[in-house]
């Protein structure tokens, strides 16, 4: 362990041992240390007596003892996580003082990008509200302030007074963190979901996103970057789907939709007014030293009309300073924005507008480094945050949106083209809807509708259609817009979700129905040529299985990019991927590097959700790391155009591996009694109680008595707090053991993980996901299912999927590729397994048992790093 990291460890675990025995005495301490030195000993040296030792110890305890010490260990988690961050920190920031530039940095395309290559970007991370992060926000921002305090620590030029008041500060923070209860007591409601997700952006992606461009700016002119305009124009937008997506979630409704575009705007214009305000305070230039250009007092005259009084006040104290005025009276005009008074801009536009000419004034007049280096800054966040700050994505099902339809217009339903014509007819009686769930949907368009009068059609634009089927899914969104406001219909564009095997497959047909309308070709027209076609990771890897899925989706991308170039249509892929590895998660440059050539073509959108969002960008330094390596990896997926695709190399290989690998996957999970035998042997019980989000565990009323019924997430999260990790790898095995037995089948094997990016990422995604699993501790959660046959086909898909697993990736133990991984790893398991142990005693309790168990799963998810 780095000396840095074993110091801060030491540190922050020390000062919670203090305030455990500070509030729960001295035994308590002990008790802790006991349970953790056995299952440390039993890591080390396995036997039957030292696992009956950590057994004992655990049944001693009554519940207000084992809740305590499920939050010590828990807590423990959270602050060698954020060490570890620490740490991660300091490396990058060595790493950036090297000569040689940081791989996957935007420094690294210096030399090799050109502006051309960033003229036609367009990169979209999308927020979600997706249920995977299990931490409170409470503790979220604990957890920040600590990483502060630790921060102001590490600076070697404190004096011994600030560094004495730092440490008691730390104690403050980890004592109140020990003190808070690791588990809410009721579900957030979306509203308080809107209010997290925009943390991240007060936190770190506001100020952050500029010096991504100014990286990129670097990179293409080292010399000119600052003293000239950029050559290249913002190519980020984010999206949102906190306070937009309602599939499945009926706490989400047409007004959550609009307070939730409200609270954003409101959070933006204070950001962009905060911003002119600090810039116009440095801007002291005399008219004297930079004369205002013509331009620029055009515009202070217009502005005094429009604000007279600051206009007055301003030129009164600054009368030889026209361009402080100007971005002064700019910061105003922001204001009256936000409280809707005179002097508002009518849009971002004409707000950039001003800071062109202001600009241009201060270049025309030799102040080029004033004109484009933080006012350039401010502009770029203008033009990529607009005064929505992230447009407002609406979800919802398509059988709900067909319910709609049955309702309002049953003559059209499920005919593409009459639901076209209907969406395109001037004349329209609105309907009378009749049922609660119509009426809604029918609002939904008209918040819509609202929204966009208020902040434009880009601020809420996309309704996405979750397991669309068809092209009468799509003309469908467009025909329930007039419905909903005949005379003024919502400005919508459908997007496709296609998350099932059948539909992946069936993708261009789908597409060929919806090109095929008179709608689709005008709206088409009107977006120049631009197409976004979502997909989706989790349910078809819960429908079939990690690999199999994966390569329908690889599959379904291929075709798509080519029935794109054959159509002359701007495809932009929309990935839904989720943090875990069963729901398409890992390292998001890896993923854009491994996608078939000629599909990413310098537009990718992604979903950033859960604690991954979190991980991302609740720090600045690793949000800008964030999107360097983002930004990076399209440039350079984007440049292999139409490469040869290793996929038609090895296509009788994956087309054998797909078979099998679903064919074992589908059995397990088609077994009679299987759900029956999950609800058991993991705590989906609890996790479906878990009140970490406003979304329930399934779609519909009641509980998930069908595999078909439960969502992705809670699947993969509850087999990761078992121990299984079944939804990372299983299948994978039977489908690597297939290929293997074929004449050359493991060379074959071998050749894809060496030289196909798409495998190598699928490989070590497995690595890291079996890594995390534990056949031992998996073996007690097993037990309670009562079945052998299913028990006995786990574990030897486990053993069999690691076995060629370190076969194909050419090493003897799991993440050797990857040693610090590897190592953090192997030292948080005999901690995770206190916590596997305290919740397996207390998994059939009800009331504050249940509560403990939630407890337990909070702490396992934060010594995994990972949820659903």
């Amino acid at each position: 362990m780095p000396t840095e990291l074993r110091q801060d460890v030491r540190l922050l675990t020390t000062v919670l041992g203090e305030a455990i025995a500070a509030s729960g005495g001295p035994e308590l301490l002990e008790l802790v240390e006991s349970l953790r030195q056995g299952t440390i000993a039993l890591r080390t040296r396995p036997s039957r007596a030292r696992r009956q030792r950590v057994v004992e110890l655990v049944a001693s305890l009554d519940l207000p003892r084992a809740e305590q010490v499920i939050r010590a260990f828990t807590c423990y988690f959270q602050l060698v996580n954020l060490a570890e961050e620490r740490q991660r920190i300091r490396v990058l920031r060595a790493r950036t003082r090297a000569a040689r530039p940081l791989e996957g940095s935007v420094a690294a395309l210096r030399g090799e990008a050109t502006p051309d290559a960033f003229a036609d970007l367009r990169i979209r991370p999308v927020l979600t509200a997706h249920p995977t992060e299990a931490k409170r926000r409470a503790i979220v921002e604990v957890v920040w302030r600590i990483g502060g305090l630790l921060e102001r620590l590490d600076d070697g030029r404190l004096g011994l007074p600030e560094a004495e008041e730092a440490m008691r500060h730390l104690r403050e923070e980890i004592t109140g963190l020990w003190l808070t209860d690791p588990v809410r007591h009721r579900r957030p409601e979306p509203l308080d979901e809107v209010r997290a997700s925009l943390a991240l952006f007060d936190e770190t992606i506001f100020t952050t996103l500029p010096l991504i461009y100014r990286e990129v700016d670097r990179a293409l002119d080292p010399e000119g970057s600052g003293a000239r305009a950029p050559a290249f124009p913002a190519f980020l937008r984010w999206g949102t789907w906190v306070g937009g997506d309602r599939d499945g979630n009926p706490s989400v409704t047409a007004e959550t939709t609009k307070a939730a575009s409200a609270i954003a705007t409101d959070h933006v214009l204070r950001g962009l007014e905060n911003a002119t305000r600090r810039i116009a305070r440095s801007l002291s230039v005399s008219d004297r030293d930079v004369p205002p250009s013509t331009a620029l007092r055009k515009a202070l005259v217009r502005d005094e009309r429009a604000l007279p009084g600051p206009a007055r006040e301003l030129a009164r104290k600054l009368p030889d300073a026209p361009h402080r005025r100007k971005l002064g009276l700019a910061a105003h005009r922001l204001a009256a924005t936000r409280t809707r008074s005179r002097g508002a801009y009518d849009d971002p536009a004409e707000f950039v507008a001003d800071l062109d000419v202001l600009q241009r004034s201060l270049d025309g007049g030799g102040a080029s480094k004033l004109a484009w280096g933080e006012l350039q800054h401010l502009r770029w966040q203008a033009e990529t945050f607009g005064f929505h700050l992230a447009e407002m994505e609406v979800r919802q099902h398509a059988d709900v949106l067909d319910a709609a339809l049955r309702e309002v217009a049953p003559q059209a339903i499920g005919n593409a083209r009459a639901l076209d014509r209907l969406a395109r007819v001037q004349e329209l009686s609105p309907p009378e809807a009749k049922t609660p769930a119509t009426r809604e949907v029918l609002a939904t368009f008209r918040a819509i509708r609202d929204v966009q009068d208020r902040l434009g059609r880009e601020a809420c634009e996309r309704v996405i259609v979750s397991f669309t089927r068809s092209a009468s899914d799509l003309s469908g969104v467009l025909a329930l817009a007039r419905l909903a406001s005949p005379s003024r219909p919502a400005d919508v564009l459908p997007v496709p979700l296609l998350e099932t095997r059948h539909e992946l497959a069936t993708a261009t047909t789908i597409l060929d129905g919806w090109l095929a309308l008179p709608g689709t070709k005008r709206l088409l027209r009107r977006h120049h040529r631009e197409l976004l076609v979502m997909v989706g990771y989790s349910d078809s890897a819960k429908e079939v299985g990690v690999l199999a899925a994966n390569l329908e989706l690889y599959r379904a991308q291929r075709a798509m990019a080519a029935w794109a170039r054959e159509h002359d249509v701007r495809l932009t892929i929309f990935h839904g991927r989720g943090g875990a590895l069963g729901r398409g998660g890992g390292p998001a440059s890896r993923a854009i590097l491994g996608q078939p050539p000629g599909s990413v073509h310098g537009r990718f959108a992604v979903t950033e959700q859960g604690e991954m969002a979190f991980a991302r960008y609740g720090d600045a330094v690793l949000a800008r790391r964030h999107l360097e390596q983002l930004t990076s990896a399209v440039v350079r997926a984007s440049a292999t155009g139409d490469a040869l695709d290793p996929f038609d190399r090895f296509e009788r290989e994956l087309a054998l591996m797909a078979e099998v690998s679903r064919a074992r996957y589908e059995e397990l999970v088609g077994s009679e009694g299987f759900v029956l035998f999950f609800r058991r042997v993991t705590p989906l019980a609890q996790i479906s109680t878990l009140p970490i989000a406003s979304r329930p565990v399934a779609r519909g009323v009641g509980q998930a008595n069908e595999l078909d019924d439960l969502r992705a997430i809670p699947w993969v999260f509850a087999w990761s707090q078992s121990r299984v990790n079944l939804a990372g790898w299983y299948g994978l095995g039977a489908g690597l053991e297939a290929v293997a037995a074929t004449r050359g089948g493991v060379a074959s094997l071998r050749a894809m993980f060496r030289d196909w990016p798409f495998f190598t990422a699928m490989i070590e995604n497995a690595e890291l996901s079996l890594a995390k699993a534990d056949p031992a501790i998996a073996e007690l959660y097993l037990a309670r299912g009562e079945r052998d046959d299913l028990t006995a086909a786990i574990r030897e898909e486990m053993a069999r999927t690691t076995e060629l697993v370190l076969e194909v990736a050419g090493h003897p133990q799991l993440l050797d590729c990857r040693p610090e991984l590897q190592r953090a790893v192997e030292l948080r398991n005999p901690y995770v397994d206190a916590l596997s142990f305290l919740q397996l005693r207390f998994l059939d309790g009800r009331g504050r048992a249940e509560r403990l168990v939630q407890a337990a799963v909070s702490g396992v998810a934060a010594g995994l790093r990972n949820t659903g």
